[in-house]
């Protein structure tokens, strides 16, 4: 802000320039003073890195104590056992994670900026990281900014600023001095790195680079924020920490029963073991970062690119989605959609966006003039290369030029003899043409402007002109009239025809109203942040049915008024608010943590250098693939196709993946807590253990862990999309969970126990863990098809959604009767089963499915 309220002169003394540019001198010394015109980015994890921050998961310490215990007492196969585990696991996680980065990173415009920029008198092409603070840079329309400068002349300049401020239309700039600018918008002398020139040409002196431009300190604070836990994260840790607190009571519990019974030290030691390795899911984490990992596939098959496997559970989570209006719920191209004739005809334009696809017809001699004179007076390039049409200039000229080619219209021959560009402070352009022999001038701008060069004035224009802006419709006016001068002159503009209005629009995207309709049933509150104006806003968000009050859109002037109030009364301020327009990027991370202490969880979506401080804020931070490299590289997820419909099938995606690891935990705990139980029942009836420790691995983690993966495929359940938002503070182990793991653990814990003491008088020892080991086996198999939904009866889910259920099935008992004829059954302790053992114990695995069926029945009716 300090260069703003100055003379040119001061600033070329202040920073060692001069009007012609800097010399070479001058640009050494300037670099060594200043710095050099580069951007921070933060550093992509490497592999390595990537891969030992898969040890935080608070079970991989578990499993590693376990494994270590198995060591101290020289059980080295199941210490090894259990450690290939975990590195798979790691190794899994972020294999995952590197190539999402290495997709992200493909995804960053990697083309460097090139500007003219005058050194020794002489004009040059250098590139963005060349110029330094003090340069005199030489802009024209489509140029990229390149730095933070001060305007030192131009002509007709116009600048789209929307990756710094949100707002949507170009912004006209001047070299006047500013007095108590506040905010960006405020600083109409003033160009900033990263935004574009739309209309116009300029010459501006570098007053800040790299990470002192206002982009550069967007970025830098962004890096320097840390990131938030997910909810799949605190979740987990609380579960972890539950299964080690219950673990470690049921040893100590044992351990003194065991003591009071005669055991030896050294025995109960064994016990414990055998214990602790029956009550920790070994096969949980490779379980939940292969859900992650498939539902991270799927997302991107629905163009949402996911950086960290725990966003895919947390887009699932959100209570609120906050996202900008520009090119996330339109499209961001400007489209004529509304024309009315000098006799107030209405008519509507068909098609959105810059596209041919509709043709606008029509024999209105009236409508065609009102496209005629808009393609005269116009700025703007549209121009075919590679056979795909590109345009240039201002965006409601290119509109215009995009709505003669919808028309059909035929060329017409005229020349221009002379012209007055657009100003923000006449709010009109002008234009002197020759056709037929004929002088005529054609003039467009703000209907209080035309209507003073026009002859009458008809009061039913301004109720038009009124109506179309209420709609939340950009309006331009347009006249002309005969003119007999060779120069344009504002004082010779007179008595002119008014030809009508045409009302512009960024047009709603495809598919947003039935994706806002998704999230509210699904009871996600969708709020609009936006830069723009406060009518145009409320007209897309009652248009979208996300509100019907005016009452609920706030401008940013309101926000700064509230926050003064302090945090309670703006939480309570904010709380019911739908639409956010005229904010600024402070304003917006006032309005995401507001909402992240109303309890809710909060994703944000953003495309510009202005949403990186809320993308990094929020719970979730959710970029556009058209973004800039500072928003990507805060978001934890992107938007390959910056449509909201793809975030709203993301979200399905997500609860879907918290669906499934919920399952994968009903089917290990469930076993896990039988294991435990029969365990403790043997012990207590005084009869051998069951099953030995490396036995228990088998189960947990080879005939269990292909059923994991097998659920991990599971496709969303009737009604997900019905459901409300879970509380990111719910446990994950909640009171259904517990009640379905409790049921079907005892039911599985007392058919081993019924089985295991009948074979105790039939058979030798090793025969029996035989039988035991191939009975949990098929009750695994069998179970798996309970844990395929929590209400929803085994018998109603179609195998079809999932057929790797079936093929897991199949491979698990091949494999495990398969085994016992190798050396991996001797190494197991397990021998060959005759067919009518086989069959007998298949059948005694049965009632654990109509025991859950039974369960569900009552408790859930309507399933």
């Amino acid at each position: 802000m300090k260069y703003v309220n100055i003379k040119i002169e001061e600033i070329i003394e202040q920073i060692g320039s001069n009007i012609n540019g800097l010399n070479d001198n001058g640009v050494q010394n300037n670099l060594k003073k200043y710095g050099n015109n580069t951007i921070p980015k933060a550093k992509r994890e490497g592999f390595l890195k990537s891969f030992f921050k898969q040890f935080g998961n608070p079970i991989i310490f578990i499993l590693l104590f376990a494994s270590l215990l198995c060591i101290f007492i020289k059980e080295y196969e199941d210490a090894i056992f259990i450690f290939c585990i975990v590195i798979f696991n790691s190794l899994l996680g972020s294999i995952q994670e590197y190539r999402a980065g290495k997709k992200a990173e493909s995804l960053q415009k990697i083309l460097s900026i090139k500007s003219i920029v005058l050194r020794n008198g002489k004009e040059i092409l250098l590139d963005s990281s060349e110029i330094v603070k003090g340069d005199v840079v030489l802009l024209e329309s489509g140029s990229k900014v390149p730095a933070d400068m001060r305007i030192i002349d131009c002509t007709n300049l116009s600048v789209d600023e929307s990756l710094l401020t949100g707002e949507s239309l170009p912004v006209s700039k001047n070299s006047r001095i500013i007095k108590n600018a506040k905010i960006i918008n405020d600083c109409k002398n003033m160009l900033f790195a990263g935004t574009i020139i739309s209309t116009g040409r300029s010459r501006a002196i570098v007053t800040e680079v790299g990470s002192k431009t206002e982009l550069g300190k967007i970025a830098r604070s962004v890096l320097e924020t840390n990131d938030t836990k997910t909810p799949l994260t605190h979740r987990m840790e609380k579960f972890t920490k539950d299964i080690a607190i219950i673990t470690l009571f049921i040893a100590i519990i044992l351990s003194i029963v065991l003591l009071f019974q005669g055991y030896l030290k050294a025995d109960i030691f064994l016990f414990v073991v055998a214990l602790s390795v029956s009550a920790i899911p070994e096969g949980l984490p490779v379980a939940l970062t292969l859900a992650l990992t498939i539902a991270s596939n799927r997302m991107s098959k629905k163009n949402v690119l996911v950086k960290k496997l725990n966003a895919v559970e947390s887009l699932g989570s959100c209570t609120v989605i906050a996202c900008d209006k520009t090119g996330t719920l339109t499209i961001n191209e400007q489209t004529a959609k509304v024309m009315v004739t000098k006799e107030l005809y209405e008519i509507e334009v068909p098609g959105i966006g810059y596209d041919f696809d509709e043709t606008f017809k029509t024999t209105d001699e009236n409508i065609f003039e009102l496209v005629k004179e808009g393609y005269i007076n116009n700025e703007a390039r549209l121009y075919e290369e590679d056979g795909i049409f590109k345009h240039s200039g201002d965006t409601i000229d290119t509109a215009l030029l995009y709505l003669k080619a919808k028309t059909k219209m035929e060329d017409f021959e005229y020349k221009i003899l002379d012209r007055i560009f657009y100003e923000s402070k006449n709010k009109y352009s002008a234009v002197l043409y020759k056709s037929s022999n004929k002088k005529k001038v054609t003039v467009k701008g703000s209907y209080e402007t035309i209507i003073k060069f026009c002859k009458g004035n008809n009061v039913r224009y301004k109720k038009v002109n009124e109506d179309l802006a209420s709609r939340g419709y950009r309006v331009i006016a347009f006249a002309k009239g005969d003119y007999s001068d060779d120069k344009l002159f504002e004082k010779n503009i007179k008595s002119l025809e008014f030809l009508g209005f045409i009302a512009f629009i960024d047009p709603i995207r495809e598919n947003v109203k039935e994706a806002i309709e998704k999230c509210n049933d699904a009871g996600i509150k969708v709020i609009m942040i936006t830069g723009d104006h406060p009518l145009t806003s409320f007209s897309i968000a009652k248009e979208l049915n996300m509100l019907d009050d005016y009452n609920n859109v706030v401008t940013g002037e309101q926000i700064s008024v509230e926050l003064k109030k302090g945090k309670v009364s703006f939480d309570k301020f904010i709380k019911d608010k739908i639409v956010f327009s005229r904010v600024t990027p402070i304003q917006k991370l006032e309005i995401i943590e507001s909402y992240k202490r109303l309890g809710e969880y909060i994703a944000v979506t953003g495309d510009g250098v202005n949403d990186a401080p809320a993308l990094k804020s929020s719970n979730i931070g959710v970029a556009m693939g058209s973004g800039t490299d500072v928003a990507k590289e805060t978001g934890s997820m992107i938007i390959t196709n910056d449509n909201f419909m793809s975030l709203v099938s993301g979200v399905e995606e997500g609860r879907v993946a918290y669906s499934n690891v919920r399952k994968v935990i009903y089917l290990l705990l469930s076993t896990g807590a039988a294991e435990v139980l029969f365990f403790l029942g043997s012990i207590l009836m005084k009869l051998p253990i069951p099953l030995i420790a490396i036995q228990i691995l088998w189960l947990n983690l080879v005939t269990n862990g292909i059923q994991d993966i097998a659920l991990a495929f599971e496709k969303q359940e009737p009604g997900i999309m019905k459901e409300k938002p879970r509380d990111p503070k719910e446990k994950i182990f909640d009171r259904n969970l517990i009640e379905q793991t409790l049921i079907s653990a005892i039911t599985i814990a007392l058919i081993v126990l019924f089985n295991w003491n009948c074979y105790q008088d039939m058979y030798s020892i090793e025969t029996s863990r035989t039988y035991i080991l191939l009975l949990m086996v098929f009750m695994q198999n069998v179970h798996v098809f309970n844990c395929r939904s929590e209400k929803t009866s085994a018998f109603k889910m179609k195998f079809s959604s999932n057929p790797t259920i079936i093929v897991g099935v199949i491979l698990t008992l091949l494999l495990h009767i398969g085994i016992s004829y190798t050396t991996i059954g001797t190494f197991l302790k397990i021998q060959p089963i005759s067919i009518m053992h086989i069959v007998l114990l298949f059948l005694n695995s049965l009632p654990i499915l109509f025991v859950m069926e039974i369960y569900k029945k009552i408790k859930y009716k309507n399933y």
